[in-house]
């Protein structure tokens, strides 16, 4: 008989499919899933070369994937000024300052995750409020949405940026209403980009060495996969980098990579297609933005915001732009990966889609999975109809932690009742792969669990859940990151539950989360990871 690599035993295996059923152990060959059952059942696949893990009753998963990071951004910003969750002002003041101090006199300082909805009214600050504190240094701070850019006066100048600067399309420069001199605040791609294509460009080293530190920190979270949405806001190229790490054996992470749609002309003229590539590195969709953020107010909505009458926020990619751009993509086996918070962003969406296939593409009988990322809030009449065109929802729970007060306050109490809808749109028949948005969020994948399951904030605030009918079962949960996003990049046959013959990507946990209090479930911690039947990490 075959012996095994590596034998699991003693603990509790959940396979994610079937639904519910638990086994005793896993037994691992050539990198596979090549047995699953009781104990006794297993023993004999023991020899004297397998390495044999007692589990003492812990609980083993699939491997977790995350359906929606910005993995080369995260990697990169973990050694910049970091002011993501900090709500007091002069806490941001220093810490910025610190990041001046460091810098060489004209060096840029940047920095990421600031949230003005976090201290004071929630008044966006301004280059004032950096210009004393870096006076010989350009300061580019990214809010925490990646929407919005704070600046100050020295990076202003170097872009060239003053009151005779025309708003590029879909985009907006925030000014002093007196004058009309530009504030420091840039609002989406076309009026960041003036600055960000400033901004130097780390080396091939640099991007190497920051991606393998925080590919272990994915492991150390129980990730084993990523989906990586390489936005226009980065300059560097991260489909390349990930190459990099794959041909010298140093990419133990699944990664499907979106390409950015300024770059389809080019996609389509080489013939990349998503799917592309191996299970452990592929091309992805094209992603394409509709709208902005709730939090820069730009999110694209069907009625005005509640607390700002004639905001009704911006249309980053017109209907016929966004018609052209589904079209040419299924024509070439492109599948969309499409931003849409807004409820119009959501439904413009819906509407070229379905314009698309009613005009001949065949998208979905080729296998093309288009996904609407994030759908923070989607009008009730559109809720069926992502399940009817085969749209998959990539939906982010842990941003339900902080966003529910904002939530109420811009969009209203009873309209936010479809807000972050995982419940609706799962039981309209939706395919929900679910991730966190880093760094915009914490990569932590269990506390994304939680948070689909009890849609609270860290203080267990609103009491019963904000919109309770919403939630999520763990199970529920755990499957949005395990087969939903090996689903959603067409890995469903290798990948997102414990079968034998699928890839074996595990994690095995301190505690059952489906025993614990749910609220405990962010608490827990991986013990172990194994990648491609590779034990990488081990607490």
């Amino acid at each position: 008989m075959l012996q095994a690599d590596l034998l699991l035993q003693n603990g509790t295996v959940y396979l994610v499919e079937p639904a519910h059923i638990r086994a005793q152990a896993v037994a691992v060959k050539d990198g596979r899933i090549f047995a699953v059952g009781d104990e006794s059942e297993l023993e004999p696949l023991i020899g004297s070369e397998t390495q044999v893990i007692d589990l003492e009753g812990r609980l083993v998963l699939p491997g977790l994937t995350d359906s929606h990071t910005h993995f080369l951004a995260y990697a990169l910003r973990r050694h910049q000024v970091v002011l993501d969750g900090v709500g007091d002002w002069q806490e941001i003041r220093r810490r910025v300052q610190a990041g001046v101090e460091r810098a060489a006199p004209g060096e840029w300082v940047l920095g990421w995750g600031w949230n003005q909805n976090l201290w004071g009214d929630g008044t966006f600050p301004s280059k004032a409020d950096l210009d004393d504190i870096a006076p010989h240094n350009p300061v580019a701070l990214t809010r925490t949405d990646f929407h919005t850019l704070w600046v100050n006066s020295l990076a202003l100048k170097g872009a060239g940026i003053t009151a005779e600067t025309s708003d590029l399309p879909e985009s907006r420069i925030d000014r002093d209403p007196a004058t009309g001199e530009p504030s420091g605040i840039l609002r989406e791609w076309g009026a960041v980009r003036l600055v960000e294509d400033m901004i130097p460009m780390p080396n091939d080293d640099a991007v190497d060495a920051a991606l393998r530190e925080t590919i272990t920190e994915a492991h150390q979270l129980g990730l084993t996969g990523v989906h990586d949405m390489r936005v226009e806001t980065e300059r560097w190229n991260a489909l390349r980098a990930f190459q990099r790490l794959h041909r010298r054996g140093e990419l133990d992470l699944r990664v499907s990579c979106a390409l950015p749609v300024d770059r389809l002309d080019e996609a389509v003229a080489v013939g990349l297609g998503s799917g592309l590539g191996d299970a452990t590195l592929r091309v992805g969709g094209v992603k394409v933005f509709t709208d902005g953020s709730m939090g820069s107010g730009t999110a694209w909505v069907l009625e005005p915001y509640a607390d700002d009458p004639h905001n009704y926020g911006l249309a980053v990619t017109p209907r016929d732009q966004l018609w052209d751009i589904a079209r040419r993509a299924e024509q070439a086996g492109l599948s969309l990966t499409i931003h849409a918070i807004g409820d119009r962003a959501v439904r413009e969406v819906l509407d070229v889609l379905a314009e698309v296939r009613k005009n001949g593409e065949r998208g979905m009988e080729r296998g093309l999975r288009h996904r609407i990322e994030h759908v923070q809030i989607i009008h009730p009449d559109d809720i069926p109809r992502l399940a009817q065109l085969g749209v998959i929802a990539s939906v982010q729970p842990v941003h339900v932690m902080d966003d529910w007060p904002l939530a109420d306050r811009v969009w209203g109490h009873e309209r936010s009742r479809t807000a972050y809808a995982y419940r609706s749109l799962l039981n309209a028949g939706t395919h929900l792969t679910l991730g966190s948005d880093c760094p915009v969020a914490s990569l932590n994948p269990l506390l994304g669990i939680q948070a689909a399951v009890l849609r609270q904030n860290s203080k267990g605030e609103p009491r019963d859940g904000w919109h309770p009918e919403e939630r999520l079962t763990v199970a529920e949960a755990v499957r949005g990151y395990t087969m939903g996003p090996a689903y959603t990049a067409g890995l469903e046959d290798v990948l997102g539950s414990i079968t034998p013959g699928k890839l074996a990507d595990l994690v095995v946990l301190d505690r059952d989360i489906f025993e614990i209090e749910p609220a405990e479930i962010a608490s827990v911690r991986p013990t172990m990871t194994i990648f491609d039947g590779r034990v990488v990490y081990q607490a």
